[in-house]
């Protein structure tokens, strides 16, 4: 089975093949459904190659999934040749009027329907199949016998299905909120129009401060004043319909039986971090399934799925409805911070300039201070006592330590514990002492730095490309649903 992992940008693409997906699919400005996420524009296309061309093999899927009006038609039309730099492998789509464009324009390149479409029977999965589409991204309502069937129907279609992420009550596009209150199917033609119904903000009593943790707040509609719906109030969000998230990481086996061909990672929108783990943690669960690693080996990777922002879990419709239809209550959240990027490196004659550049820092300084007077000096020195950042200590060669690269995302202090992740191992604790972080134009040692601070990381530890490092969010309480945006 293909594993495909989302991208939002060039730098999510990037660590998406690094940590193991076959495929990562990317949304192009003004014509995905992901608006918000950074998507990809202008230039970014040069960079899109370059790493097609060092993760040889490695596929690239483009949304182009909103539903189409003429305007957005003619600015299809418009961008074509700029679509062309891309090195895409297929389109994405749900909207079947620009087919005819696509496959004029970009005639080597595979159409994949869209799960916006909600194609779950086999008869429709042959009208596509004779439009011209290579594979269907099935929609989120259909189950695992259901594909098996289409599967047996249609043998030379690809299936494509999610196997992680966030779910929402509207799961393929349109909405179940009418089905959810009150078992009125609107995709059976039954609709209620519950998301047009007035509703007051209700709690039994107990006071209103215990009401955010509580869970003890209800809608009622209007004119059913006997029905009470549950409702979640956290700090700054209001949870009515809140979906758990999709997790199939324990049932690989079951999607692969049933014919699923590729297995879709949600979240264009979500960090680099959460991309990184994710996908790896799927790659080695793959690998175990096609024996090319133990379980006792995927195991560890596996279980790094939860410390990444998340929700409680669910099989969606894959096994019963009844399982979908379960909400939750709560923010995605996850005890760690991204703190950095690792990059490549640093050795040779770069390595030099920096630890020279230390060197004559460090000289320059205590020169300066001997030519105070001493009084003066005496001030200094005891400024210095008082706030460490101000003195100058360069950085010294250490036997089996190793320089690198380093982008800061959050503040980290030189007496924290850090961790790094990568694509090879699950995580090394590197504790304070046992790494540092350095000024590289002036090569001194830094006790802090933080986001988009200039900075390179001086470790004892051999890390492999593409490693980040983590630390414990200090705001992260277990047990305690944060609303964290995510």
């Amino acid at each position: 089975m293909e594993l495909l992992s989302p991208a939002g940008n060039v730098e999510k693409l990037s660590y998406a093949y690094a940590y193991g997906a076959d495929a990562a699919y990317i949304g192009l400005k003004k014509f995905s459904l992901r608006i918000k996420a950074d998507n990809f524009y202008e230039d970014e296309y040069k960079k899109v190659v370059e790493l097609k061309e060092k993760y040889k093999g490695k596929r690239l899927h483009c949304a182009l999934n909103i539903s189409f009006h003429d305007s957005d038609i003619d600015n299809l039309k418009s961008n074509l040749d700029y679509f062309k730099q891309y090195p895409i492998d297929a389109f994405i789509v749900q909207d079947i009027g620009i087919v005819p464009l696509l496959q004029k324009h970009f005639p080597n390149t595979e159409l994949h329907l869209s799960t916006q479409a909600s194609c779950v029977n086999s008869e429709a999965v042959k009208m596509y199949k004779n439009l011209g589409f290579k594979r269907i991204v099935l929609g989120r309502e259909v189950s695992l016998d259901e594909i098996k069937r289409i599967k047996d129907s249609v043998p030379d279609m690809e299936l494509e299905a999610f196997c992680h992420g966030a779910m929402c009550i509207a799961y393929a596009g349109r909405c179940l909120m009418s089905a959810y209150l009150t078992g009125r199917s609107a995709q059976s033609g039954f609709c209620s129009h519950t998301c047009r119904w007035e509703y007051d903000v209700l709690s039994k009593p107990n006071g209103a401060k215990e009401l955010a943790e509580s869970g003890r707040l209800f809608l009622r509609e209007h004119q059913r004043p006997d029905e009470l719906f549950p409702v979640y109030e956290g700090e700054d969000f209001t949870a009515v319909l809140s979906s758990k998230d999709l997790c199939m990481i324990n049932h690989l086996q079951d999607m692969k039986n049933a014919g699923i061909d590729s297995l879709k990672i949600e979240g264009r929108m979500k960090s680099i971090y959460y991309v990184a783990l994710v996908t790896r943690a799927y790659r080695k669960a793959l690998d175990a399934l096609e024996g090319k690693i133990t379980q006792e080996e995927a195991a560890s990777f596996i279980a790094e799925l939860e410390n990444v922002s998340h929700r409680e879990s669910t099989t969606g419709f894959f096994y019963n409805k009844a399982e979908a239809d379960k909400t939750a209550i709560g923010a995605s959240d996850s005890k760690y911070l991204l703190a950095a990027e690792v990059g490549q490196e640093i050795t040779g004659e770069e390595f030099d300039a920096i630890y020279n550049a230390g060197q004559k820092s460090f000289n320059d300084f205590s020169q300066k201070l001997e030519t105070l007077h001493p009084a003066a000096k005496e001030v200094r020195l005891k400024d210095i006592a008082e706030h460490p950042d101000r003195n100058v200590v360069p950085f010294e060669k250490k036997d089996g330590w190793n320089l690198y690269k380093c982008v800061a995302l959050n503040k980290i202090d030189a007496s924290m514990d850090i961790e790094f992740v990568s694509p090879d191992f699950v995580s090394i604790t590197a504790k304070s002492g046992e790494w540092q972080f350095i000024e590289p134009e002036e090569g001194t040692i830094l006790n802090w730095v933080c986001d988009s601070h200039p900075c390179v990381i001086y470790t004892k530890y051999k890390l492999p490309s593409s490693t980040l490092l983590r630390v414990v969010d200090p705001d992260y309480v277990e047990g305690a649903i944060r609303n964290t945006g995510r």
